[in-house]
């Protein structure tokens, strides 16, 4: 079966004079109202005219356009919603926002939960970094668009509206604003993704497509009968319209500008012109056509590296009369500026939807697209910061969003203080590459990249000096936001039960304080007893699991472990196989109380971070165990002393404020709308309803046990706040009777220190101050001391010297660390001696060569290597190293003789 009868089936399209062509260019069919139209005309089979010739009747921004797309469906029965965060925290497969579609999935659109409206429409900010290379070059590519949208949730026995609704208000759209039916080709174009397709049709008008309906009622099925893109599928019970409008395309369409750039956001572009080493206005008649000829043949030419941007320029030089160079004078620094114009609107949303730049996770992508950032300001000698160029976005956005912007600024300023940081180190890092390996592979530019923070076009500068040729492979960092775009699932432990099994009734849910139960047994699963029902909380969501008994034919069983799989909860015990009919589950009551004192406490600690640091801050993880807990955020840096304490002493006026902790289960569509998607600090949990539990003022998605109030908690104490990573920082803490016992362990510290010292505890900082000056002035002392006796050695050492060519050659055995060596060797340097110096230290065996003449320590300490099976390094004048055997004096003299034979 193919999808022919889905296109043939839209009956608005011929109703309405639209016919049926195949484009002789691209093969595809499309439909149009002009019987002369030979070709589709989306790029490449044509170019775009509506650039100089704007296709609307009326000339739009972009809050006009979104407010009429938005009123437009309004007034025709769609409920508008708000949009949702360009980072993604109801999924846990992606980190962006990658489509308006991607609001609703997977819980919606598997038909899971019901939809927020029905019908609803949307202006939904996205994010795709697939063709980042491209911003700026092809006048069309945006790393952050806004897909405006329309989306319709059809069932079985409710039908909303299908295919010739959504094509007749697509058609309606546009007729409004201003476009003959005549102008419109429907290019039929099959969709999928995410395990479905459906049948899709492109709204192109000028040259541009600027909307997508999509008719999604298909999905992936191996003996489905429908085949698009080389796999199967088959029909699905629900069907969805899914469109996507793109609002910068409609208002670069409604001015005909020469790039979209200058359509959207025209005065950040000027900003940053004024600013920076662009000695031009865009304005100019020249430049603005030899913009124009350059986004027009863009849009037909596809990929745009090496030969092919060669082409292009050569082609766009000719159409307007200018030479290669005038015209690269002009396109090269306009890509710049235009590519900084989209990367910072980008930030603005990433960074004000709560993003932490570092090396991993999320936070990779917001961290990407900060330095090529930086590097394009850099290229253009821009004499703004990064930040004043983000604050115009959100001045002319007018948006509101979660982070204040002056947390983005300190977030800005940090990052940049990082990048030079980077910078300053990388240079030597990739020569040492080049040194070692003579050219520089794409391998080496993921390696510094993502290691070092290292940009390619910095490698391929230092690479150029050196005489080293670097390539740049095509589309580089789409490539390497594609391998940091999707998030890395939690691998479980699975077990593969031998027979099907009723969910587990959970006891814990309701009573957290439930140590005692009687089940029955259902099976036996290996060293696994399966229960009707149990009040043993398996490991999840960070807490540790439950121990305990289970009490069986008059025996006791030991649980050691309880792990759940796909809502059947397991019971390690020994012996399980001798488990059978009614059972008594005890819980260990006191390891319970604790886990949910850490749990509680984890709530009220993340709430209290929140206020304290800020809105971008999220649970990166978490751990509750029987002595401790641990929360690790993302936060740009670490929190000063004074920060933590006063985080300790809000959470803590929080415990003794003994509010109320409940849990209840509600729709998930409308916890998200009451609570927004900081519910989902843990995770996102399956099903239509989730369990929420509020602590206080915070509310979680969450199935952990709690307390039943936070004076139940008692107490919290911070034992160590550390920064693990880039972006995400670890608080350790302890709660209950575990913060009881974590401080009477450090008061007995400070017994131990007091008794050592023989002073009071409070005198304790004064003196251990003064302890480390006077050791610090001792250490200055001996080291000063050790230079002298390396002096006197090496003036020793010289007298018993033997020559060589002219050159006194030391080599000798010495009891003493490597440290001692290293000063005796360095005087000898100093000197002009060549040499050897081992010893036996610690159970090693130090070599240190030096040399004060022609030759090289380094090279020396390789030979001497080889004799003793070591190895070493160092600079020219001085090489360090080890080895397993230990010279004589005379072996080690002869040895130094052979060796520099060598080099006379």
């Amino acid at each position: 079966m193919s999808l022919e009868k889905e296109y043939l089936d839209i009956t608005f399209l011929q109703e309405n004079g639209f016919i049926r062509k195949r484009c002789p260019k691209c093969g595809k069919y499309f439909w149009t109202v002009d019987e002369s139209r030979e070709i589709c005309g989306d790029p490449p089979c044509g170019s775009y005219t509506f650039i100089g010739n704007p296709v609307f009747k009326k000339e739009m921004d972009l809050a006009e356009m979104r407010e009429y797309y938005l009123s437009f469906f309004e007034k025709r029965g769609h409920k508008r919603i708000k949009r949702y965060p360009v980072v993604a925290r109801w999924r846990d497969d992606i980190y962006l926002t990658i489509a308006s579609i991607a609001d609703f999935q997977p819980f919606v659109t598997s038909g899971v939960a019901p939809p927020p409206a029905n019908p609803l429409t949307i202006s939904q900010p996205c994010i795709r970094l697939d063709d980042l290379d491209s911003v700026g070059k092809t006048g069309r590519h945006l790393t952050l668009f806004e897909m405006m949208a329309h989306h319709a949730f059809n069932y079985k026995d409710k039908e909303i509206y299908w295919k010739n609704e959504t094509v007749a208000y697509c058609t309606e759209l546009l007729n409004e604003l201003g476009v003959k039916n005549e102008d419109i080709v429907y290019k039929e174009e099959p969709w999928a993704g995410g395990g479905n397709a459906g049948p899709c049709l492109e709204a192109i008008v000028g040259g541009i497509e600027l909307a997508t309906l999509v008719f999604m009622n298909l999905e992936l099925h191996p003996e489905g009968d429908i085949i698009i893109k080389g796999e199967r599928y088959r029909k699905m019970d629900n069907y969805i319209v899914d469109t996507g409008y793109g609002l910068e395309r409609f208002v670069w369409a409604s001015k005909g500008t020469p790039t979209v750039y200058d359509a959207v956001f025209p005065e950040v572009v000027d900003e940053i012109i004024a600013n920076s080493n662009v000695d031009f206005s865009r304005d100019d008649e020249r430049v603005a056509n030899a913009i124009a000829e350059s986004s027009k043949l863009a849009g037909i030419m596809g990929e745009l590296r090496g030969e092919k941007l060669k082409e292009l320029r050569l082609k766009v030089a000719k159409r307007v009369g200018m030479d290669l160079d005038e015209l690269e004078r002009i396109v090269v620094p306009l890509e710049k500026v235009y590519a900084l114009a989209d990367h910072t609107r980008a930030i603005l949303f990433m960074l004000g939807d709560g993003l932490v730049p570092s090396n991993a996770g999320a936070g990779y992508l917001a961290r990407l697209m900060i330095r090529r950032s930086l590097r394009l300001a850099e290229e253009l000698e821009l004499k703004l910061d990064l930040f004043d160029i983000v604050d115009m976005h959100n001045k002319i956005l007018g948006f509101e969003f979660e982070v204040p912007m002056e947390t983005i600024q300190e977030i800005l300023e940090l990052e940049k203080k990082r990048y030079s940081i980077t910078m300053s180190r990388g240079k030597r890092l990739v020569e040492r590459i080049i040194e070692r390996k003579k050219k520089i592979s794409k391998d080496d530019l993921i390696e510094l990249y993502d290691s070092h923070g290292i940009p390619a076009e910095y490698v391929e500068r230092i690479a150029k000096d050196k005489g080293v040729e670097v390539e740049i492979p095509k589309d580089f960092y789409a490539e390497l936001a594609s391998r940091h775009s999707k998030a890395e699932r939690r691998k479980v432990k699975k077990i593969e039960l031998s027979r099907e099994y009723p969910k587990t009734e959970k006891l814990y849910y309701d009573n957290p304080k439930l140590f005692e139960f009687e089940a029955n047994v259902l099976g036996i699963e290996g060293d696994y007893v399966i229960l009707d029902k149990t009040a043993f909380y398996p490991e999840s969501g960070g807490q540790d699991y439950d121990t305990g008994y289970i009490f069986a034919n008059g025996k006791k069983y030991k649980v050691s472990e309880v792990i759940e799989v796909d809502g059947i909860v397991l019971h390690r015990v020994e012996n399980a196989n001798e488990i059978s009919g009614v059972i008594k589950g005890v819980i260990d009551a006191e390891r319970r109380l604790r886990l949910m004192r850490h749990h509680s406490a984890t709530h009220v600690l993340l709430h209290t971070l929140q206020e304290v640091l800020g809105k971008h801050v999220w649970q990166a993880g978490a751990r509750k165990e029987f002595s401790k807990a641990r929360l690790d955020i993302t936060h740009y840096k670490r929190p000063s002393d004074e920060e933590i304490a006063k985080i300790e002493r809000l959470a803590n006026r929080e415990i003794l404020a003994n509010k109320p902790i409940r849990w209840f289960w509600m729709d998930r569509i409308q916890a998200e709308q009451k609570f927004g998607f900081r519910l989902y600090q843990g995770g996102v949990p399956p099903g239509k309803d989730i369990r929420i539990v509020q602590v206080g003022e915070d509310f979680q998605a969450c199935g952990g046990t709690h307390c039943n109030s936070t004076g139940e908690i008692g107490l919290l104490k911070i034992l160590k706040v550390e920064s693990i990573q880039d972006g995400v920082i670890r608080f350790e803490f302890a709660a209950g009777e575990a913060a009881l016992e974590a401080i009477e362990n450090m008061e007995q510290i400070l017994r131990e220190s007091s008794r050592i010292l023989r002073v009071e505890p409070a005198m304790l900082p004064k003196t251990v101050e003064r302890f480390f000056e006077e050791w610090k002035e001792q250490k200055k002392e001996i080291e000063r001391l050790k230079s002298e006796i390396a002096e006197i050695k090496a003036e020793v050492l010289l007298e018993r010297a033997e020559e060589f060519n002219g050159v006194k050659i030391v080599a000798e055995i010495l009891d003493m660390d490597m440290q001692g060596l290293i000063k005796i060797g360095d005087v000898l340097a100093k000197r002009g001696a060549v040499g050897c110096l081992m010893s036996k230290s610690e159970g090693k065996i130090n070599i240190v060569t030096f040399s004060g003449a022609k030759y090289d320590a380094r090279e020396i300490i390789k030979e001497v290597g080889k004799e003793v099976k070591g190895s070493g390094g160092g600079r020219k004048e001085l090489a360090q190293g080890a080895g397993q055997r230990i010279l004589s004096k005379d072996e080690l003299m002869d040895l130094m003789f052979r060796i520099l034979s060598k080099y006379d």
